[in-house]
């Protein structure tokens, strides 16, 4: 996807060029897609204070004046459950294995605790620069950060640690900066317009999942994977036509899904356009389906079929 906006410029380091690939890791609801889209000025990877909301590794290209930084938003590492739980971990650690640098993302709103400390002794043994990220210090009261930082250094050894709000963009001008001291000398990567790698229908898809997580409860978000199964135009170019199936696991999840005459769907459909709009700056038409795929986050295949892939 392109962007015509221009980027911040990178504080008026020389001419050297400066590039390279930057995971984002930290406990599921740290906010690390908050702080993606905070950073590629458009909303790219989608946000819920459900756990797993981000199932993918979303790249969002941030173009510098002398500069090209490649952010990778990654589900939260956690003790998995399942195949789906399993297969996002490896997406991460397979991430780690090929960036030039790490952001880990505490949450400072929260107890510091032992999913965080499993994380930090995840990335201890990697060699490449790492910056601790003290995030969401707009919920945090002065004397009670203060606290926190000094818990977070108990965590390991980082290049930097940096308190900061992606909701709000505290302190994100002293991150980005850090990154770019950080970051070794290296090519454009990708066209100075481009702001993701991503397929437009994958975010298509996920912005439809995202609609799903905000108005259902209890095992329904879970449960749901989204297919994109066509996407084009009309002749006439002023409309989109989509046409996806969202996937469930039960039937009692379907009913959910649909609603009493169908309301629920069309409730999902109709926020999902909205969003689905911008991000193509056209308008949409937006055809949903619900189906049963029994326990797919337990089956490996279907886990890939839907796109959770390395």
């Amino acid at each position: 996807m392109e962007n015509g906006d221009k980027q911040l410029n990178n504080g008026g380091q020389n001419n050297t060029f400066r590039s390279g690939f930057v995971a984002i890791v930290g406990r599921p609801n740290t906010g690390k897609s908050t702080l993606l889209n905070f950073l590629a000025q458009r909303k790219i990877a989608i946000i819920s204070d459900k756990p797993q909301t981000t199932r993918n590794s979303i790249r969002a290209v941030l173009n510098f004046e002398n500069a090209q930084v490649i952010l990778i938003d990654t589900p939260g590492l956690h003790k998995p459950k399942d195949a789906l739980g399993a297969q996002l971990n490896r997406i991460v650690r397979n991430t780690l294995k090929d960036v030039e640098a790490v952001i880990f993302m505490v949450d400072a709103s929260q107890v510091i605790g032992t999913g965080d400390l499993f994380i930090a002794n995840e990335i201890s043994t990697l060699a490449t620069p790492k910056i601790l990220v003290l995030n969401k210090i707009d919920k945090v009261q002065p004397q009670d950060l203060e606290i926190q930082i000094e818990v977070a250094r108990q965590l390991g050894e980082f290049d930097d640690m940096i308190p900061a709000s992606g909701a709000t963009g505290e302190n994100i001008d002293k991150l980005s900066a850090r990154l770019l001291e950080l970051l070794p000398e290296g090519p454009q990567y990708y066209p100075p317009d481009m702001i993701t790698d991503q397929p437009e229908r994958v975010i298509v898809a996920e912005f439809v999942r995202e609609k799903v997580l905000e108005l259902t409860r209890e095992e329904v978000p879970y449960s749901v994977a989204v297919e994109v199964q066509e996407m084009k135009p009309r002749k006439d170019g002023e409309i989109v036509d989509i046409f996806a199936t969202i996937f469930v696991e039960r039937e009692s999840q379907k009913g959910i899904l649909i609603g009493k005459g169908g309301r629920m769907l069309k409730d999902i459909g109709s926020g999902a356009r909205a969003e689905i709009e911008q991000l193509l700056g056209s308008q949409v038409y937006l055809d949903l389906r619900v189906r049963v795929k029994k326990d797919w986050r337990k089956e490996e295949r279907y886990v890939r079929q839907f796109g959770y892939t390395e």
